[in-house]
């Protein structure tokens, strides 16, 4: 099946569904010489045991530790030798391996990643390596406040299972086995409900071939996902004796499988995108009040919020909420010309942009095809973008209106929010 529209050399994505039930897809970049792809498998941190958080991750690291005909060392020195870039990540409901690199040598690239998806080692002498690592990556956060901050939002927010982080927890990481390493692999990593998807300069056939050999074998059908996806409203203080204070503030909105979503997504754009939104604006400009501050959209499958963070002076943070709820709120006055011509036009931008980074679109692909089905063209988003008015934009914040608000802080002491009893 090829999906058509307009752009700079015609946009087409391919789509082709392997008998195991793995979704191939493809946007051809010819004027690139690279390609990238991008692996989603269902094996989220939504899928750990209740009392293993960090399985996901101590379990993908593994993965990449030998793999097929290849020694833990050799996939490293073979994907340097491919002049490959690699990445990995959990989230809550699936897990990814990306790999970009020259067009010539995608073929042997894939053999790589295939192997880490069908055929790992699981080297026993390297799971304590891995333990340690996860540690210390779950103690480096004690550093990032900002970070931490956010990390406490999602559990309070989302509670369990799906409020999960891939970092895991002290108990956690310390009792995973290595059986239980072996067993989320074989129990999560299935064909069914995955997808590999490719952008850049390739040949759809002879890619639909090489996916066919190297993973037309594969099997196994999906587990059961856990329920829908609910907000929680509450809020929480972690005491830091510290000069600064992190806000991390939740409220709902439309999920990105939504019909409005662009509407919202549109919202939060005037609220913070780029040095001349709202929240910058009037709460860093004007006032002083922070040092950083941002909102972005947020979605869980089923379920949409707007995460916001300030970090700012503890002396200050007070006034820092009670300003930063009040520009949110601000949005319901009305919205200026002027701030909507910059978000259409910071949108445009990233459309072209993307244009140029086939690791991008190939992300973009798979995540398009997991919550909505389909994928929507450049040319459709563009449409979408261009045809919001500050008339629409307001009707939806007023149809949709800031709720069921979660507040996370970090410092010397709490904060007054009654926001969550009165909205």
């Amino acid at each position: 099946m090829i999906l058509q529209g307009p752009r700079r050399v015609q946009q087409s994505v391919f789509h082709h569904k392997l008998p195991n039930g793995l979704t191939l897809l493809g946007e051809r970049m010819p004027w690139l010489e690279s390609a990238a792809f991008t692996l989603m498998f269902p094996s989220g941190t939504c899928r750990e045991p209740s009392n293993l958080p960090g399985l996901a991750g101590m379990t993908l690291e593994l993965a990449q530790r030998g793999a097929g005909p290849f020694s833990s060392r050799d996939v490293v020195e073979r994907l340097d030798y491919l002049g490959a870039e690699r990445s990995s990540s959990v989230s809550t409901f699936h897990t990814n391996v990306s790999m970009a690199c020259m067009a010539r040598v995608l073929y042997p690239t894939l053999e790589v990643a295939a192997a880490i998806l069908r055929e790992p080692h699981f080297p026993e002498d390297e799971l304590e390596e891995v333990r340690q690592s996860a540690l210390l990556e779950l103690a480096s956060i004690e550093d990032d406040p900002a970070q931490k901050c956010f990390k406490e939002l999602k559990h309070l927010r989302y509670g369990e299972p799906f409020g999960r982080s891939a970092l895991g927890t002290l108990e956690g990481i310390e009792a995973i086995s290595h059986r239980d390493c072996l067993e989320f692999h074989d129990r999560n990593t299935r064909p069914e409900g995955a997808v590999l998807s490719i952008a850049g300069n390739f040949d759809w056939d002879e890619w639909i071939k090489e996916a066919e050999k190297l993973l037309g074998s594969w099997s196994g059908h999906a587990c059961a996902e856990p329920g829908p996806v609910e907000s929680i409203s509450a809020k929480t203080h972690i005491p830091h004796d510290s000069q600064q204070t992190h806000i991390a503030l939740a409220y709902n909105s439309v999920p990105y499988s939504h019909p409005d979503y662009y509407r919202s997504r549109g919202v939060v754009g005037i609220l913070s995108d780029g040095m001349s939104s709202r929240l910058f604006t009037e709460v860093r400009e004007k006032r002083g009040l922070v040092y950083a501050i941002s909102a972005s959209s947020h979605s869980l499958k089923n379920c949409g919020s707007v995460l916001c963070y300030a970090g700012t002076t503890s002396a200050r943070a007070q006034e820092t909420l009670d300003v930063t709820l009040q520009t949110i709120r601000s949005i319901a006055d009305g919205i200026a010309p002027d701030e909507l011509s910059r978000l259409k036009s910071r949108v445009r931008t990233s459309l072209v942009m993307e244009q140029e980074s086939s690791n991008a679109r190939s992300s973009q692909i798979a995540y398009d095809w997991i919550h909505l089905g389909r994928i929507p063209s450049r040319a459709e988003v563009l449409a979408e973008i261009e045809q919001l008015t500050c008339e629409s934009l307001l009707e939806h914040f007023q149809q949709t209106p800031p709720s069921n608000w979660t507040l996370v802080t970090i410092g010397p002491s709490p904060l007054e929010f009654n926001e969550a009893s009165n909205a």
